[in-house]
């Protein structure tokens, strides 16, 4: 915790309009996972990652910066960032390189990961993706309301099914919306929120 206060501090001395701070996601067939699967290198800690949640926003809120999505901070709206802020909005984007993944009108696709192959299939005049998926109605709803809950504008309510907006007075029970949001139509996850976030979603999530 002491190296993390440390890491925040000395990135927050440089004044930054913009500050990400991501959980660890173990992926696997990564040498991280296979550390971890050997006991080489402590698992993830869900306490600790939260605790570190915690500091974080506390440091970075103090040094003027505002949560807009749940693992980013910015000075001011305008400082936020455009290119994410697409994908939890659910925009179109075009991704180039090895891994890269894209979106355009319902459809999404993603590339062949390795350098040296993607690199070849362009090379021949092949198309580099992967694969690629067509996402219906449900699904769309569905990323919808789990991308813009992140959000710090929120999520507007009456977006919500019947079960959904049913939900809303538990959560704010609970303490995991603010209920001052909540009133005027959106929902907005408070600090225990954004560390609940995925809990938040199922619950509002339609049937």
């Amino acid at each position: 915790m002491a190296d993390w206060q440390i890491s925040l501090e000395t990135a927050l001395s440089y004044s930054p309009d913009h500050i990400s701070a991501y959980a660890l996601i173990v992926e696997e067939g990564t040498k991280l996972a296979a550390q971890i699967r050997r006991g080489e290198v402590p698992g993830i800690d869900d306490d600790d990652h939260a605790a570190k949640y915690e500091l974080a926003d506390q440091l970075i809120s103090a040094a003027g910066l505002d949560w807009y999505e749940v693992s980013n901070w910015s000075r001011t709206p305008e400082q936020a960032c455009k290119h994410n802020l697409a994908y939890w909005r659910g925009d179109d984007w075009w991704g180039i390189g090895p891994g890269a993944h894209s979106h355009m009108g319902g459809v999404r696709w993603w590339n062949v990961k390795h350098p040296t192959a993607y690199a070849n299939r362009l090379g021949s005049g092949a198309s580099p993706a992967a694969g690629r998926e067509t996402l219906d109605a449900g699904t769309r709803e569905v990323e919808r309301i789990m991308l813009e809950a992140r959000l710090g504008t929120g999520l507007q309510v009456d977006a919500l099914d019947k079960v959904g907006r049913h939900a809303v007075a538990g959560l704010i029970a609970d303490g995991l919306v603010e209920p001052a949001a909540a009133f005027q139509g959106r929902l907005v996850l408070t600090l225990k929120g954004r560390l609940l976030a995925d809990a938040v979603v199922r619950r509002i999530l339609p049937d």
